[in-house]
């Protein structure tokens, strides 16, 4: 053993867990287990919610962020990013969902849902836009 101390992710503005840059499950789940209070609830269904909608959905950390993309696919479907009192969802391809998801963005088709504690979650329409998005070209980054 080295000695070394597990040191805790720093939280940045909002929250939001430092996690290094990583492909695959692990530094999803890392990013998720960082996560403070009520949002760390909503980080993992909405990681359930992705990988039931969408069987063997690729996962990534970018930019502090868990991105999802569709198997044999390039690009990300969808990404979420934890803030102060919301969980904002990005959907890279939100203009062509029905309904289009609330949240205007500056960025061509990306739209936004935002999670608050309350009203919380509301599954069935979050499953029907992840399925939506997930057969849209996924977003290159």
């Amino acid at each position: 053993m080295s000695g070394a101390k597990s040191r805790k992710p720093v939280l940045l503005a909002g929250g939001n867990p430092q996690i290094p840059k990583g492909e695959g499950d692990g530094p999803v789940q890392a990013y998720i287990a960082a996560i403070p209070g009520w949002k760390q609830g909503v980080g993992r269904r909405l990681d359930e919610l992705g990988a039931a909608a969408v069987p063997g959905v690729r996962r990534a950390v970018k930019w502090n962020s868990p991105f999802y993309g569709a198997p044999g696919q390039e690009g990300w479907f969808i990404s979420f990013h934890c803030f102060t009192k919301y969980v904002k969802v990005t959907f890279f391809r939100g203009q062509s969902l029905s309904p289009v998801p609330a949240g205007p963005s500056k960025v061509g088709d990306t739209r936004y849902h935002d999670i608050r504690e309350e009203p919380g979650l509301d599954e069935a329409q979050l499953v029907a836009w992840i399925q939506q998005a997930s057969q849209l070209p996924g977003e290159k980054m």
